[in-house]
């Protein structure tokens, strides 16, 4: 729609003939201009070049085809050579839908590629020019395909929610402003992961939070198992207001950056070693002893050994369940590694938009779906194990298990 809106604003047609001319105006040249680097690279030598050729082999002519694009029907002239051995790849033979190109630009982008650098590799590949206005019309074909997903029902059961922000700059009213990108990771239960929505604030807060939990709940999700969240404060009492049986665990890997600050860095090494003995025990005792160990060896840091003191229940509640749950719950990695990713689209500037930010974090997402290809989660067959030894998450499971 964004690229018919721009013909019609450039070349002002009054009726379908003239919408096609312009088409042909556009994207048939594009096409022709691939196609004629794509012999070059066959033949070896460029058109018009009179100089010593290699091969016997010559262009011959051209064959008039008509193909589909995503926004129209336009005729090109698909080059040939006399010995009928081009095989193109921009226009396959026998193949009248092009709109691959138009899907090769979507994923660049969704990779983090900048309009420039999409410009400058078609250019480096086809040999010819596409300009950074037209890579940003092919893009914001996708943003209305961003509201459906963000709008679509979710599952009504979620065994684990992934909870965190990162944040993006984007220009308003003049100014460049640091906004939250807020992002839910989910695990159904087969283990399969799903992201459930992007929603952008001016902060991290609870009082968004609870929005969002309140939206998920609309859109479908009845129960959770479990939630794994930063420190935000207020956070899981909002969570558990919403999700009455959920298990809200503070990241381990937080609550070690949080308490490493009041550690010199010469001992950041040993500090998290011994750390590490007291959430990865083997049993509540075991971890209880080293507890009392780490709480003897560090006395004199009291900023540190304070932040586990305060969230001692989100360690001893980690013993309730087998190894394989609390390697699960203990951490929020596996989203981590989402926004990790997302970075590599975020990291190119300041974003002049909410829906630019919506439309480059989608197309990454649509990545992300590829690589994961709805399997389970490493492991899950022993985690789905360890949750059902508990009765009542057994039940909750089992009620669930169709969806």
């Amino acid at each position: 729609m964004a690229i018919a809106k721009a013909i019609i604003d450039e070349y002002q047609p009054t009726n379908a003939e003239e919408m096609q001319n312009a088409l042909k105006d556009i994207f048939g040249p594009m096409f022709e201009a691939m196609l004629q680097g794509e012999m070059d690279s066959h033949l070896g030598y460029e058109s018009n070049d009179h100089g010593y050729k290699n091969t016997d082999n010559r262009r011959n002519g051209y064959l008039h085809k008509n193909v589909k694009t995503s926004y129209g029907e336009i005729p090109v002239d698909v080059p040939r050579d006399r010995d009928a051995s081009f095989e193109p790849q921009a226009i396959p033979k026998r193949t009248r839908d092009v709109s691959g190109i138009e899907d090769k630009v979507l994923a660049m982008y969704a990779r983090g590629m900048s309009d420039r650098d999409i410009a400058d590799t078609i250019e480096d590949i086809y040999g010819f020019e596409i300009s950074h206005d037209t890579i940003s019309n092919i893009t914001d074909r996708v943003i209305e395909t961003v509201e459906e997903w963000q709008n679509r029902p979710l599952k009504k059961f979620y065994t684990f929610l992934f909870v965190d922000c990162l944040y993006v700059n984007i220009r308003k009213e003049n100014e460049t402003k640091s906004c939250a990108v807020y992002v839910i990771l989910g695990y159904d239960v087969n283990g399969a992961k799903d992201i459930l929505g992007l929603w952008i604030g001016d902060a991290e807060g609870k009082h968004y939070w609870m929005q969002i939990f309140d939206e998920i709940k609309a859109r479908g999700v009845e129960d959770v198992l479990f939630i794994s969240m930063d420190g935000v404060s207020g956070l899981e009492e909002g969570a558990r207001s919403i999700f009455k049986d959920v298990v809200v665990q503070r990241c381990i890997v937080h609550l070690i950056r949080s308490s490493v600050r009041y550690i010199p860095s010469k001992e950041y090494k040993k500090y998290t070693a011994q750390l590490k003995k007291v959430y990865g025990a083997a049993s509540l005792k075991a971890a209880e002893s080293e507890f009392e160990r780490f709480k003897q060896s560090w006395s004199q840091y009291l900023g540190a050994v304070d932040v586990w003191v305060r969230n001692w229940s989100h360690v001893e509640q980690l013993f309730n369940y087998g190894s394989a749950v609390r390697k699960v719950m203990y951490t929020t990695n596996a989203i981590e590694a989402v926004n990790s990713s997302f970075r590599k689209v975020t990291k190119k500037g300041a974003f002049p938009s909410e829906e630019a930010v919506h439309k480059a974090l989608y197309l990454r997402i649509t990545e992300l779906y590829k690589k994961w290809n709805g399997r389970p989660v490493s492991n899950w067959a022993m985690v789905r194990n360890q949750l059902i030894m508990d009765d009542q998450m057994q039940a909750r499971i089992m009620k669930y298990e169709a969806y």
